[in-house]
């Protein structure tokens, strides 16, 4: 009898023993669970603001007007001729101070006085001894022809790129201004060819001081003389 007593008290203690782990259990699984289950949080990282690019004044669109149907190329200025599907014919070419261009299978071709459209089409016509229906076209990479000159009493003698409706007042400032010897009323534009110039008087005082009258547009190949 005494056995059995003891057997029921052990038994007892076991049972006892039993609910208190299993109690432990289940209020720690839950902590435990939320811990291997719970997803980390993340804080956005906002991305920086892309850096503004630095424009190039070099690769902008001319201000010279260079319309394929109106703008007539001129030496040294720079083509691009494409060639639809002929990669060896196209590329970037230099106009040549004799005014040709030379190409792959065309040859040397007159390029200067005439418009890309002009060009683009006489390329087309010597093309077709060798390709069927090519598609060809020009266009006008990088304008060097069309300057002017300034000779006498500026502080930078020599050519300057001519903008779009360039004045002889924005030219010579263009050339670093007058010398202190200048006589800036008795300046003049030379235009034309060679033994035909024309003179175009030019008074930089009166330009200084708004007259419109001297507000005379610049053409390419015009030379500004200053006394």
């Amino acid at each position: 009898m005494s056995g059995v007593v003891r057997h029921k008290g052990r038994f007892c203690e076991f049972a006892s023993s039993f609910v208190l782990i299993s109690a432990a259990v289940l209020l720690l699984a839950p902590a435990g669970f939320a811990q291997t289950t719970a997803k980390p949080v993340i804080t956005p990282t906002a991305k920086p603001a892309p850096a503004p690019q630095a424009t190039n004044p070099q690769a902008e669109s001319p201000a010279v007007d260079t319309d394929a149907s109106r703008y007539v190329i001129g030496p040294d200025d720079s083509l691009q001729v494409t060639v639809w599907q002929e990669p060896s014919i196209t590329g970037t070419f230099p106009v040549r101070p004799d005014g040709m261009i030379s190409l792959v299978l065309v040859g040397d071709i007159q390029a200067a006085g005439l418009t890309p459209m002009h060009l683009a089409h006489d390329i087309t016509v010597r093309l077709k001894k060798f390709i069927q229906d090519p598609v060809v076209s020009v266009v006008v990479a990088a304008v060097r022809s069309k300057r002017v000159y300034l000779v006498g009493e500026v502080l930078k003698a020599g050519p300057i790129e001519l903008t779009a409706g360039m004045t002889p007042l924005q030219a010579i400032a263009e050339a670093g201004g007058l010398s202190p010897y200048a006589n800036g009323k008795h300046i003049y534009i030379l235009r034309g060819p060679q033994g035909k110039q024309t003179k175009i008087p030019f008074n930089y005082k009166l330009a200084l001081k708004g007259d419109n009258t001297q507000d005379v547009p610049l053409l390419a190949g015009d030379t500004i003389v200053v006394p």
